[in-house]
């Protein structure tokens, strides 16, 4: 008989875990709290209009890259309506300070080439430093399915530089600094905090090449539940774990839901924020300086996010993610936040449809918030925070909106419904500490505080998600192969999966 394996969270990492097992002879049964799968693949529906909740832009999907061996091996490529961004402009940075708009291509040779002419006197900066944003990746062997071969503190010592020092050996530019420093929300960047190595493996798997989910991300995450399915798996919805029982012997007995029902297994698998898991846990299966560790983790930033709704045939459709900044030299300082000034910079896109045409139907953007803007109404339910709460988003939907007309003249006119969610939307939504969207923030300054295992002092209770290794479509997916690797005790399952994807490349 084969071992049964309970998934605590139907997110992006525990559907992909749960898929990597079920796949690998487990029996799987997946419980989400949500009524809809998926986590950050979400969506949501307003008006008709059905909106992405966190999954906007994918790295990592080509052939060849990890993500899309992964989907390979499980099988689900083909069920994924994968649509590439422009490939002379996967994004683009428009400064309101002297009205430029950088657009940035992808490719490692096509993104040196496109700033040494923007910045030709930095031209020999630029290549070196685009060449060490690579050579960090090679060091972090998880990134390209390869066997680890060392720990995280067994790097060279630009690895763990922060973020902004690295750019700042390599370029002298100040401006430049800014631009290269972009991406910094898509992965909750903080001047001399965030490792060097989160920025290189984000900045690398974007240059590569980036693509969107065409109709939106929930479709992969329905794809996840086939593979559980279809190998003798249950994936449950609107039951949320109450309780984790755990015996003397420290190891997890059964969990219990908030409907009552109760759950056993051979395996336990955490796919959900720390921080939540030691709310449910018995008090004794965790001593008190871990739990300590994992509540004071610094997590990341939160945002607040308006959702746009287009007349018909009003709005183009942008094949790319857009970048505003209201002027040099602001880039790390977002999160900071000032009522006279927010946002000083966002990032927005118009997500596409199957089969998308010249016009867009809807655009999302997303500013970065701490969550301290919020905690007036911490205590509050999504549906009950008052009519303050209701005001206070009202108020920063006008001043989103008051940017993008200065971005697109006359967006005003082309708008036909609007909403929006703060970082206790996000809180809620994603049962995440603070709204944090990327989990815990990484700290160059002490990486072992946010850098959890996936083995826990339970002997048979396992972690994944977004705040083991890294967060997004690719840290997320190569965090479960991990998950995976932990369970069976081997390293195997890499193998398997890149076997297979060079059986199908020489079918």
């Amino acid at each position: 008989m084969s071992e049964k394996v309970v998934i605590l969270g139907g997110g992006l990492g525990g559907l992909f875990t749960g898929a990597l097992l079920a796949r690998e002879g487990y029996t799987v049964t997946v419980i989400e709290k949500n009524r809809t799968l998926g986590g950050g693949l979400q969506m949501f529906s307003r008006h008709g209009t059905l909106f992405e909740t966190g999954m906007h832009m994918l790295g990592g999907l080509r052939p060849g890259d990890s993500i899309r061996k992964i989907c390979d091996y499980l099988g689900i490529t083909s069920q994924l309506d994968i649509m590439p961004t422009d490939h002379d402009c996967m994004d683009s940075i428009t400064y309101l300070s002297d009205g430029k708009t950088y657009r940035i291509p992808e490719g490692k040779d096509n993104f040196v080439d496109y700033f040494s002419k923007q910045f030709p006197h930095q031209a020999i900066n630029i290549k070196a430093y685009v060449d060490k944003l690579y050579a960090l990746t090679e060091e972090v062997d998880f990134f390209y399915l390869r066997h680890e071969t060392g720990s995280i503190f067994n790097h060279s010592e630009e690895f763990i530089w922060p973020a902004n020092k690295l750019i700042a050996h390599y370029i002298d530019d100040e401006r430049l600094q800014d631009v290269l420093a972009y991406m910094n929300p898509m992965y909750g960047g903080v001047e001399n905090r965030t490792p060097a190595f989160v920025h290189a493996l984000i900045n690398v798997l974007y240059i590569n090449g980036t693509d969107r989910f065409a109709g939106g991300s929930q479709q992969l995450a329905t794809a996840l539940v086939g593979v559980i399915t279809n190998h003798g798996g249950e994936v449950l919805t609107d039951e949320k774990v109450t309780q984790i029982e755990v015996d003397d012997n420290k190891l997890v007995k059964k969990v219990t839901t908030n409907k009552n029902r109760e759950f056993s297994g051979d395996i336990y698998v955490a796919a959900f924020h720390p921080c939540a898991l030691l709310d449910i846990i018995d008090p004794h299966a965790f001593n008190k300086a871990y739990k300590d560790r994992i509540m004071n983790a610094p997590n990341s930033y939160s945002t607040f996010s308006v959702f746009i709704s287009f007349k018909p045939e009003t709005f183009p459709y942008i094949n790319h993610t857009c970048y505003f900044q209201d002027d040099y030299g602001s880039v790390w300082s977002h999160g900071d936040y000032d009522a006279a000034t927010w946002p000083r910079g966002f990032m927005y896109m118009t997500s596409p449809e199957h089969n998308q045409g010249k016009w867009a139907t809807k655009m999302i953007v997303n500013s970065i918030m701490k969550f301290d803007q919020v905690e007036q109404w911490s205590n509050t339910t999504t549906g009950h925070r008052g009519d303050s709460y209701e005001q206070w988003k009202e108020k920063h939907i006008a001043m989103v909106l008051r940017r993008l007309e200065q971005l697109h003249p006359g967006i005003g006119a082309c708008i036909d419904h609007i909403t929006a969610s703060s970082p206790l939307t996000i809180r809620d939504y994603f049962n995440v500490k603070d709204g944090a969207i990327y989990g815990f923030s990484k700290d160059c300054n002490n990486l072992a505080l946010t850098q959890l295992s996936i083995f826990t002092k339970v002997k048979n209770f396992y972690l994944t998600g977004q705040c083991i290794n890294l967060h997004g479509i690719c840290g997320v997916p190569l965090t479960a192969v991990n998950t995976v690797e932990a369970i069976e005790r081997s390293h195997d399952i890499i193998d398997r999966i890149n076997n297979h994807y060079q059986m199908l490349t020489n079918s």
